[in-house]
């Protein structure tokens, strides 16, 4: 295990929330409620645009980290390390981190900045990047990593589907190497990739391959775009595995995880994997009530909550597990 520490989590989510009722008269769309709340258990969420709100991924990712340094009771210029982890970026290039870093330093600083992208996975890359990097880089002390994630800014109008389970929001660690006598540590992680499967769901638009043109706008071939429908069991079948196989790699019993916290995109979803795994539904912790899908964010959003909800404590051993589109599967494993 690698002596990490998180020292301070914050959480960021857009405006007031958004329930489903209100959210079919702002996006002017229709979907059924009942099977949302029932089945996928989203009621509320966050979106910056509905709500009128000139907010976007940096400004996210700065409120979130701004919240965590607080938390951790350090400044910005103590940190050596910023990694944010999107889809979903303020820009193609720069990277969103690099423009966070600039916000929270305000300038030339003796600091590392980059973005992870695989998809909704890409929290959990973060996570064990920025642990790996304190542990061989002796001279930074403190790393920031967030999870943000802005999917509503690239649903086109009238995408009902889009608007009922995507939604804004962002959460932040800082990590520190943890001191002699803490209980706090990463043991590791464990990832899974097919790239076979890229034509899913993505945003294909903008990029090198398919520039943004006045003819892929009136064909409606920009944004957030659904090119096949994805398999339902997918979940089902990747979580179990994936936890299996990294619960062996660091030789720790199912029963001696205190909380596993996976992907909310599907509450009903994340029950079936829990019983699977032969662990209780007390020790999962689901937020897609209150803030939708938040994809690369809603890991480090569940976490914070946990925390602050008191039901995640110091020395407790924490599972996280994501996936997303492309196919990028992360975990890590952790004691908080």
């Amino acid at each position: 295990m690698t002596a990490i520490a998180i020292k301070g989590t914050g959480l960021y989510a857009p405006g007031e929330a958004i329930d489903n009722d209100e959210l079919k008269q702002l996006a002017a769309i229709e979907f059924d409620a009942g099977k949302i709340e029932e089945k996928i258990g989203v009621y509320r969420r966050h979106i910056a645009h509905l709500r009128g709100l000139q907010e976007t991924t940096a400004d996210f990712v700065t409120a979130a980290a701004q919240a965590a340094l607080r938390a951790a009771g350090i400044t910005a210029n103590e940190v050596g390390l910023f990694i944010v982890a999107t889809d979903t970026p303020e820009f193609i290039t720069p990277a969103t981190a690099i423009v966070v870093q600039g916000r929270l330093q305000q300038g030339e600083a003796w600091s590392m900045a980059f973005d992870v992208a695989a998809s909704c996975a890409s929290f959990t890359m973060a996570f064990d990047t920025a642990a790996s990097l304190l542990l061989t880089r002796p001279h930074i002390r403190y790393a920031l990593i967030a999870g943000v994630y802005n999917m509503p800014a690239f649903i086109r109008p009238g995408d009902a589907f889009g608007y009922s389970i995507f939604a804004d929001g962002a959460a932040a660690f800082v990590l520190e190497r943890a001191a002699k006598g803490q209980p706090s540590a990463y043991t590791g992680s464990q990832m899974l990739t097919d790239g076979t499967q890229w034509d899913y769901i993505g945003i294909y638009a903008g990029g090198a391959k398919n520039p943004v043109t006045h003819a892929a706008l009136d064909a409606q071939q920009y944004g957030l775009q659904n090119l096949q429908p994805l398999p339902g069991s997918r979940n089902v079948r990747l979580w179990p595995m994936v936890v299996e196989k990294i619960l062996a790699r660091y030789g720790v019993a199912a029963d001696d995880v205190d909380h596993y916290i996976f992907t909310q995109i599907n509450r009903s979803v994340i029950l079936k994997v829990m019983e699977a795994i032969g662990q209780p539904p007390e020790k999962t912790h689901c937020v897609m009530d209150n803030y939708g899908y938040t994809g690369s964010a809603c890991l480090p959003m569940a976490f914070h909550e946990g925390v602050q909800s008191g039901r995640i404590r110091r020395g407790d051993r924490v599972l996280m597990v994501a996936s997303g589109a492309g196919l990028s599967v992360g975990s890590n494993l952790f004691i908080y």
